[in-house]
């Protein structure tokens, strides 16, 4: 399959998958259906309408997916689309398991797909949680309160590190544990590193 809107990287990247091979290639065909532009981006195919990234094909260990970057603002009729994970605020995704899945669907994914490149033309945005909307841990605070130097370190990360730290300290069931993770993580926050740095 080789068109202008075409990428030798997706070529690639279909040949070498070990998994989800038919589905990719069926899910590649209905995209470039939509006439989007192919390139790889974050190790995946992905597909953009003047440059703005409109969805991406994933695959994963139980299931392959569709992912719109802005998937939160998309209608969703079929009651399809996906929310990754409770902290994906913007992504979301159609799960496959099988090409009679993508075959069956392909008139809705192709609707989902024209509505999310009207998201981009009319240059809508998600809004996001802003970081005054996670709570801070009681626990987190005492430390504020113990070692002032944590707070300014803390309030200088960007904003997704803050919410990280939050989001991992109040996942916690007991507070002796949220002692124990600010703890561990007190120098990295000081060295101004995310959770995963």
């Amino acid at each position: 399959m080789t068109n202008s809107k075409t990428s030798r990287k997706v070529d690639g990247f279909i040949r070498k998958a070990t998994k989800w091979k038919a589905e990719y290639e069926t899910l590649r065909k209905i995209v470039l259906d939509c006439d989007l532009t192919e390139e790889i981006k974050w190790m995946h195919p992905c597909y953009t309408f003047e440059n703005k990234n409109i969805v991406l094909i994933h695959g994963f260990k139980e299931y392959c997916a569709l992912l719109f970057p802005k998937g939160a603002l998309l209608k969703d009729p079929n009651h399809i689309l996906i929310q990754q994970t409770e902290n994906s605020q913007s992504a979301r995704q159609i799960r496959f398991t099988n090409v009679q899945e993508i075959v069956e669907l392909e008139p809705a994914i192709k609707g989902y797909i024209s509505e999310a490149i009207e998201v981009e033309k009319a240059g809508l945005e998600v809004e996001f949680k802003k970081h005054s909307d996670y709570p801070v841990p009681e626990e987190l605070e005492t430390k504020f309160a113990e070692n002032p130097e944590l707070k300014t370190a803390f309030e200088a990360l960007t904003p997704g590190r803050q919410r990280a730290y939050l989001l991992y300290f109040a996942q916690a069931k007991q507070s002796k544990t949220r002692v124990t993770r600010i703890e561990k993580y007190t120098e990295k926050i000081l060295e101004g590193k995310g959770l995963n740095d």
